[in-house]
């Protein structure tokens, strides 16, 4: 019988070794990796605003992030560590704005601020951004190493990451997938923008026959005769590669998930409401409705499946942080545990353990503190519930942060549930005010910036320990790695506005309403927006959104995988939804192939990854010619003349051909020789 008692955790810390060892001296925090990742954090940053205001979904930047910066510090002949700094700056844009776009239309759309120009939002967009990006990173900071060093959190995309920097010698070769494809995502989306191809169609149809169908209400014979009938519409799938690469990462099943949504919303709610209401329907809606049955359809869906959508948004919210009840648990639990920790031992840390002080991490947090009770006295025109406000963003702020950082831990910061966390703490902040006896749009704008510092805190918490731990894996210094998205995360904070306010702006000037519009959906934030004035203005649709709450409670009975992809896809167009699910259904017909092909391990995996690289390229592609086009709004006209006066889907249907071939023989050629050892995996 063995005399060895059982293995202690710090034992189990000692085996622990980072690939490169913490007496090893090399280049880290240099100016070249401080500006590589801010330039990767800007545009990075930029493509995923732009795709979350009109997909609602963002995709993790460490992947793409990681191989860019691996690929351009090996032409620089830059260290390993250099490449992680890069990296980590590079990548924090990603959570800064899903944080953004998440909140700050909300206040455009709730009408607290009386515009998006620079005059009326800068400052103020400004200011929550970076004190939420600011608190995020302190927040994250004081659990750190405890949740790094957790055996049972597997950090998915981490593991990835760092495993991309081991095997740098391929990084060159995962760059021209990335790069090659940006630009024919660029090519693509401007072809379309010019008029060679039709990138979006609607098709219309009869439901029975206005004047001619009716419904009786009641036994046979009886005279309660309802008249029904009239026409609908609905949309195919856009010629976006940013949609159909949004399909591809996130896979078939989600794709059909959020699509079911969307069936649901055109397929049986707006023809059913179209139907019953038939030539009374006019009468229901705003006055400034067009009397055409296209924009009718499109009125019923936005004033009453959209409210639905609200309720089975906040049921999937709910469900979503109870299945993850343990883990929310134990990371609160490892915070405060880990708060504990002496002076003595801090100061027994090797160099790939230490990072900033605790008081000058709880110095700063108060400083902020300071700065968000003056932001929001500023925004509401209130004090002491605006001081209330900013002392529960703080309380809030910090456990969301450290339960944002465990779910990141567990599933990865794609599929973080940011926006969940984020309505919790509005509904919290709303009923507050409420309790106070504060209404009107103060209120909801007290609301509202309570919802996005805390919102753009959970999301960079998230991000920053996920880089932490490849940091770990690596053998980074954490300072220095803290340092680094203390920089990344003012500069993106800066510059975050502007794409923004361009894409809001362009929208309004090609005759859109801006946030809010079918081509600028902004879901959450017009979802964050509808709660804070249901709630603390007293406008809210109840009965629809008690209708959704009890739809999002039938899905989770009916075990849907997810209730709230649901109410998105209700809640997004059509054509957006249909889209994303023909990019999932692109990846299932090249996974067939390849195993038809009879593709091994290590061969599946380079296809993965050569599929992810060519979807994400394809998005980014796409996002930063889209903020091109949308400067082009504010050139003269000929900067934006047509190609042909009246585009034919049908050639629109021939590039999604094309993509297709892409994005499935593309990855398949990549597979290699069966017998090379198996790359790390996306794992995205």
């Amino acid at each position: 019988m063995s005399t060895k008692g059982p293995v202690t955790a710090s034992q189990n810390e000692k085996k622990f070794k980072p690939y490169v060892p913490e007496n090893m001296e090399m280049r880290e925090f240099t100016w070249r990796a401080i500006l590589l990742g801010l330039a990767m954090t800007i545009v990075l940053g930029a493509a995923n605003a732009y795709l979350g205001l009109r997909a609602g979904i963002t995709i993790a930047a460490t992947y793409p992030a990681a191989v860019i910066a691996m690929a351009a510090m090996r032409a620089w002949k830059g260290s390993l560590l250099e490449e992680n700094i890069a990296r980590t700056a590079g990548s924090i844009g990603e959570g800064i704005a899903a944080g953004a776009i998440f909140t700050i239309p909300a206040f455009l759309i709730a009408k607290a601020w009386p515009s998006f120009r620079p005059a009326d939002a800068y400052w103020k967009s400004t200011a929550l951004i970076m004190v939420g990006s600011i608190l995020g990173v302190l927040f994250i900071s004081l659990v750190r190493r405890v949740m790094v060093e957790d055996p049972e959190l597997p950090f998915p995309e981490s593991v990835a990451a760092s495993e991309i920097h081991k095997a740098g010698q391929r990084g060159a070769e995962a760059a021209k997938y990335l790069f090659w494809n940006m630009g024919v995502g660029g090519l693509v989306y401007m072809l379309g923008r010019f008029g060679l191809f039709a990138a979006d169609k609607d098709f219309h149809f009869a439901i029975g026959n206005l004047g001619r169908s009716q419904v009786r209400l009641g036994a046979a014979g009886n005279t309660n005769v309802l008249a029904t009938g009239g026409a609908s519409t609905f949309a195919a799938p856009s010629v976006s590669p940013a949609y159909i690469g949004v399909g591809y990462i996130i896979g078939l099943r989600l794709a059909s998930i959020q699509f079911a949504g969307g069936v649901l919303a055109w397929g049986v709610m707006v023809p059913l409401l179209i139907f019953f209401l038939g030539p009374q329907i006019k009468q229901f809606l705003p006055v400034d409705t067009p009397e055409n049955w296209a924009a009718m359809s499109v009125a019923v869906w936005r004033f009453i499946v959209r409210p639905i959508a609200v309720g089975g948004m906040l049921v999937g919210a709910a469900y979503t942080l109870y299945k993850m009840r343990t883990s929310l648990t134990a990371g609160l639990g490892k915070a405060f545990s880990d708060l504990r920790q002496t002076a003595d031992e801090q100061s027994k840390l090797s160099r790939t353990e230490r990072y900033m002080s605790s008081k000058t991490v709880f110095g700063l947090i108060f400083l902020m503190f300071l700065l968000m009770c003056f932001l929001y006295i500023r925004i509401s025109g209130l004090v002491w519930p605006a001081i209330l406000a900013a002392v529960v963003m703080l309380i809030v702020g910090f456990f969301f942060a450290t339960v944002s950082g465990s779910l990141v831990g567990m599933i990865g910061s794609s599929n973080n549930p940011v926006s969940g966390l984020t309505l919790s703490t509005l509904i919290i902040a709303a009923l507050l005010m409420v309790s106070l006896g504060v209404s009107g749009i103060s209120g909801v704008a007290a609301v509202l910036g309570v919802a996005a510092v805390v919102c753009v805190s959970a999301s960079v918490a998230g991000e920053l320990l996920q880089d932490f731990k490849v940091g770990y894996i690596l053998g980074g210094t954490p300072r220095t790695i803290q340092i680094a998205e203390l920089i990344a995360v003012v500069v993106a904070s800066l510059v975050m506005y502007w794409p923004l306010m361009l894409l809001h702006e362009a929208n309004i000037r090609a005759g859109g309403i801006g946030f809010g519009d079918r081509q600028l959906s902004a879901p959450q934030a017009g979802l964050m927006a509808t709660l804070a004035i249901g709630i603390v203005g007293g406008d809210m649709p109840w009965p629809l959104v008690v209708v959704g709450i009890f739809f999002g409670i039938a899905m989770i009975m009916m075990q849907v995988k997810s209730p709230m992809l649901v109410a998105v896809g209700m809640y997004l167009p059509f054509e957006t939804t249909f889209a994303i699910f023909l990019g999932g259904v692109f990846r299932s017909l090249g996974d067939w192939v390849a195993k038809r092909r009879g593709f091994n391990g290590a061969q599946m995996a380079r296809v993965e990854n050569s599929g992810v690289l060519t979807a994400s390229g394809l998005i980014a592609g796409e996002a930063v010619l889209g903020l091109l086009w949308a400067g082009l709004q504010f050139a003269p006209a000929w900067t934006r003349t047509q190609i042909f006066a009246h585009p034919t889907y049908l050639a629109g249907i021939a590039v999604m051909i094309a993509l297709a071939a892409l994005m499935i023989w593309l990855p398949l050629s990549s597979a290699g020789d069966p017998s090379e050892p198996a790359p790390p995996t996306a794992m995205m």
